[in-house]
């Protein structure tokens, strides 16, 4: 059978297989926030953190040979970032959303500067597992070919839905995002966790970086993010901080960042690439929906604000 037998199905099944592709990265930095934003600590530097997780995966990866010692080294640098973000955080009077932008800024430049020797060399691609291996038709099959990381990234979005109703470490995070006064009454110190939560985030947002990197679209360019991290912070708020509503609206910006491909791979020749702003489309939606005075950030942690 070959692939003209797909007909109609090439479509969806284009938008499936883009959908899970582009929404990998945004899973896990929203994920990332998610823990960072529930201790009560906002995270706008996350795009530096992407960026620079990109970098920092594909040059430890072409230097030794394995993608995944990549991803542990920007495993590594995300948490970096965070703790230097949230050990600034602590100081009082301090804004949260200028110190984001400075990081973001700051890790951008670096990893341009440091990444410019990594541009042309081919480093290793992470694992995917062939979901499609039973059918003939090869659209299908490359719908199915499924990276580790996403697979990861869902059974991550689970543990942490489950881990934060139910685990002492779930507990001590939500009292610290909701109330500064009633976590140190109850001898937990807000600032070490929040400088926890912020590297623990920085570092799960640098396994998106090191996804694009390393796996879609596999190299290493100095426009590799195209402002995800951002996005990633709006996804969070549609999401209510539920880290399983994360995962699915992650696969919804990814849907919609896949349109324009998905046209594009089924002939369409004109307006296609009006579908490429669907992302930031929905992101600008997002964002003024949950700004309008008349609605509730129902889930938003009680102490979350710009300043400390």
């Amino acid at each position: 059978m070959d692939d003209t037998a797909i007909g109609l199905w090439g479509v969806p099944l284009a938008i499936l297989a883009g959908a899970i592709r582009v929404s990998t990265p945004f899973i896990f930095v929203s994920l990332g926030e998610t823990i960072t934003e529930r201790s009560g600590r906002i995270n706008l530097g996350l795009e530096g953190t992407l960026v620079f997780g990109a970098m920092t995966a594909y040059a430890v990866a072409v230097m030794s040979g394995s993608a995944w010692l990549g991803v542990l080294a920007a495993m590594a640098s995300g948490a970096t970032f965070g703790a230097v973000h949230g050990w600034i955080c602590k100081w009082p009077k301090v804004n949260d959303i200028a110190i984001g932008i400075a990081m973001m800024q700051f890790g951008l430049g670096l990893a341009f500067f440091l990444g410019k020797s990594f541009i042309q060399p081919v480093a290793p691609h992470l694992p995917a597992i062939p979901f499609g291996f039973w059918s003939s038709l090869q659209p299908v099959q490359a719908a199915l070919n499924i990276n580790i990381l996403f697979i990861l990234g869902a059974v991550l979005a689970l543990v942490l839905w489950w881990a934060f109703g139910n685990t002492r470490i779930g507990l001590m995070l939500r009292v610290v995002g909701d109330s500064t006064d009633a976590a140190r009454a109850m001898g937990i110190n807000p600032d070490r966790v929040r400088l926890l939560a912020t590297a623990v985030g920085g570092s799960l947002a640098a396994i998106g970086g090191a996804y694009l990197s390393l796996y879609y679209p596999g190299s290493w360019n100095e426009r590799i993010s195209s402002g995800q991290g951002l996005m990633a912070v709006a996804l969070v708020i549609f999401a209510r901080w539920n880290p399983i509503g994360c995962f699915v609206a992650a696969i919804l910006f990814g849907g919609a960042g896949a349109l324009g491909p998905a046209l594009q791979s089924v002939g369409v020749t004109q307006g296609y690439y009006l579908f490429y702003a669907a992302p930031y489309v929905l992101t600008l939606v997002i964002m003024i929906i949950a700004s309008s005075p008349t609605r509730t950030l129902s889930g938003a942690p009680g102490a979350l604000s710009l300043t400390k």
